[in-house]
């Protein structure tokens, strides 16, 4: 009998991917009225300031449980994931897009697993089990079927694309980074808390450079119609808030290599957003594509850990 922690854990990274997955429908509507900088770094000072009382009244609650740690003793480890994560995750996807194709892309970001369990390896000491390497290998032929990519308009080696395939790729890192990272963080955290502290280091960043980058974004602000209000606010609440303590809390459960496979989920759910609020057709292979990869999830989370005991396997 499968454990019913690990099919909420799995279901978790369902909704959290489902959530990520609709940022490219909502960066879209805001960037309409904002710049691509503004649009990153206004809902993520929302996000942290919504944060804020969250994480005092969680301090507060739980009392006695969760231990008063030191914001200080690891300022040091909250900047790293804050810049080199975050920061480097937002700004260079956001620059990246403007220099390279669609396509080159859409493949670059399908790295973001592999990249995680590279850095998961030398970082965290996990390892990969047979069932990982057929997960991600179910995976990889899934995501291949609805991940969008034209194949015949890819290219990542051509000049003209080279800076915006480099800074994508770096985007890609920071993502991974922060990740795995954070689940060094969480051993002493709570999600709440890394990913507000970290936060403090991302605002801290982004608002001056978007102010050097979109010197007219603040007085634009009085502009805003009610729709891009509405993907700000759904960006902050959503994206920036709900998705990450979801990723979190399942981060601090699972290795870092479990969960990053999950992120092949994005396309396909962005599939389903499209098909449903922009009316696409959904074709046989997308559908096939996206059950492997719900299929290769499942296996990773859930199967993967009620073979553990019987097997002795063990993946740090």
């Amino acid at each position: 009998m499968f454990s019913a922690q690990r099919l909420r854990d799995w279901i978790l990274l369902l909704v959290c991917n489902l959530i990520w997955a609709s940022q490219f429908v909502l960066v879209k509507i805001v960037q309409e009225q904002m710049g691509p900088v503004a649009a990153t770094s206004f809902p993520m000072l929302i996000a942290t300031i919504l944060l804020i009382p969250i994480v005092r009244i969680e301090l507060r609650y739980y009392r006695g449980s969760i231990p008063k740690r030191a914001f200080r003793q690891d300022w040091l480890g909250f900047l790293t994931i804050g810049v080199l994560g975050q920061v480097a995750a937002q700004l260079f996807i956001t620059w990246g897009v403007r220099y390279s194709l669609a396509s080159n892309g859409a493949l670059l970001m399908l790295a973001l697993p592999i990249v995680t369990t590279v850095m998961a390896y030398f970082l965290l000491g996990e390892k990969m089990s047979p069932i990982r390497w057929v997960s991600f290998a179910l995976a990889a032929a899934g995501v291949v079927e609805c991940s969008g990519v034209d194949w015949k308009e890819l290219n990542l080696t051509g000049s003209t694309y080279l800076l915006g395939n480099g800074l994508i790729f770096i985007s890609v890192c920071g993502s991974a980074f922060y990740n795995v990272y954070s689940k060094k963080l969480l051993v002493r955290y709570t999600p709440l808390q890394v990913l507000l502290y970290s936060y403090y280091f991302v605002v801290a960043f982004l608002i001056p450079i978007t102010f050097y980058s979109e010197p007219d974004a603040l007085q634009q602000i009085v502009h805003y119609t009610v729709r891009t209000w509405l993907g700000i606010a759904l960006l902050a609440v959503l994206q920036y808030c709900i998705s990450m303590v979801i990723f979190l809390t399942v981060l601090a459960r699972l290795d870092a290599t479990q969960a990053s496979l999950s992120n092949y989920l994005i396309p396909f759910f962005g599939l389903i957003i499209a098909a449903v609020v922009l009316h696409e057709h959904l074709t046989t292979f997308m559908i096939v594509g996206g059950m492997l990869v719900l299929l290769s999830t499942l296996l990773i989370t859930v199967y993967e850990e009620h073979r553990r005991p019987k097997t002795g396997d063990t993946v740090s």
